[in-house]
């Protein structure tokens, strides 16, 4: 009888199990498609999202993926449910505006460290 390796078990716990980047932590000022703004907050494992009227919305997660191509850094989360998200910083050197996209690669929301921006604000700054 063969025996069957753990290993790729292990490395897929481990990969599940990862804390978000220390890049998209903090707080964020977002805006969404509609222009409605928002602030995100991440955490390690969890984030909240807080409209403008106050209410709140916290969500765990895990970091399932990190990529660089084309000077576009990208972070893939998945959250309890199984929903995915992609976090991408699309302007080379400033980590300090970014997108978060849906599982498609639709934005939901623009972030920025500054100000609140449209989508067509962070593509100008390029």
């Amino acid at each position: 009888m063969k025996s069957v390796s753990s290993t790729p078990f292990l490395f897929l716990i481990i990969l599940f199990s990862c804390s978000g980047s220390d890049k998209y932590q903090g707080k964020w000022k977002a805006t969404d498609s509609k222009s409605n703004k928002f602030e995100i907050i991440f955490s390690p494992k969890s984030f909240l999202v807080k409209d403008s009227a106050g209410k709140s919305t916290d969500y765990s997660y895990s970091q399932n993926s990190c990529k660089y191509e084309n000077s576009v850094e990208t972070y893939g989360i998945v959250l309890e449910d199984g929903r995915g998200y992609q976090i991408s910083f699309p302007k080379k050197s400033d980590e300090s505006i970014g997108l978060i996209k849906d599982e498609n690669g639709a934005p939901l929301y623009t972030i920025s460290r500054r100000g609140y921006l449209d989508y067509e604000d962070v593509y100008k700054l390029n």
